[in-house]
């Protein structure tokens, strides 16, 4: 069991006007209607750090807390490699199933959490994310201005992140790009899951078969835009999903939903696929070195 959490939260204008009730109901729905109820009237949602009814209308400014009692989160990897380290910067190989920051019932068992314990002195903070079920390598900024510096040259498209993974048989030709857009496609459950949309953002991703074999293909993937989940998706897009992804099929889309013959939700953070994280270039933000790590990983 962890220490459990308190998830704070100040009401913006477009939730004025509702009551508590309907504020969790409509923005968090993973959980039910009767659900919330019973949490605020047990007075685990406060408001301006006071107890709450259900039928409270809420103002513009005034902050909510929930008190999430503590739970038992699923077992993942929690050791990483250290690839390199100096006084700014941290690069490391994250394994697959190891989520990066807290969310979808994951708290203490993420990298967030795991750096905070290693390095309790240091802001160590990742500069981009992988995926729960995406291995590979990862920067984290140490000191203040490495953090900025780093953060920067991923908004300029400066570092190169180049990545392997696993689709099925195909024609497809040795070399090919991908310039689908992606975007937010609305989800019963989770409220909305990244997917092909044609009015998304512009995603583009360079691909490379480097192996056929008689039942998978071995491609290597350079994304030159950041998008959430992109190279799932535009393999995916293109006819070819990654092989043992459960979320997204033919065309990009995410499935949605409760499925009852497996009696579980599907959602981003679900593993069962290879993708490996295995190529980073970054310049280094106070010595200016180039730098290009390479990590190797079985398929």
């Amino acid at each position: 069991m962890n220490n459990g959490w308190i998830y704070r939260e100040q009401i913006k204008p477009k939730n004025a006007g509702l009551t508590v009730l309907e504020y969790y109901t409509q923005n968090y729905h993973h959980s039910s209607s009767q659900q919330w109820l019973e949490r605020i009237i047990s007075g685990q949602v406060l408001l301006n750090k006071k107890v709450v009814t259900p039928e409270t209308i809420l103002q513009i400014g005034q902050w909510l807390s929930y008190h999430r009692t503590p739970w038992k989160e699923p077992d993942v990897p929690l050791n990483f490699d250290i690839i390199y380290e100096d006084d700014d910067l941290l690069v490391i190989n994250k394994p697959s199933g190891l989520p990066v920051l807290p969310g979808g019932g994951f708290l203490e068992h993420t990298l967030l959490w795991q750096l905070k314990k290693q390095y309790p002195k240091d802001k160590v903070f990742p500069i981009h994310r992988l995926g729960r079920g995406t291995s590979g390598l990862m920067v984290m900024g140490k000191s203040a201005i490495a953090r900025s510096q780093l953060t920067q040259q991923m908004r300029e498209h400066k570092i190169t992140k180049v990545y392997r993974t696993l689709i099925g048989n195909n024609n497809l030709p040795d070399h090919f790009n991908i310039d689908h857009p992606i975007g937010k496609i609305s989800d019963p459950v989770l409220g909305y899951i990244y997917g092909a949309k044609a009015d998304g953002k512009y995603a583009y991703s360079e691909c490379h078969i480097l192996e056929r074999y008689s039942d998978k293909t071995l491609v290597e993937v350079t994304i030159l835009t950041g998008r959430p989940h992109q190279i799932r998706i535009h393999l995916a897009t293109i006819g070819y999903p990654l092989l043992g992804d459960p979320l997204y099929t033919i065309g990009g889309i995410p499935k949605t939903g409760f499925e009852e013959q497996n009696d579980t939700i599907n959602v981003p953070g679900d593993c069962g696929y290879f993708l490996h994280a295995y190529q980073l270039s970054f310049v280094h933000p106070i010595t200016n070195q180039s730098f290009t790590f390479i990590c190797e990983q079985d398929f």
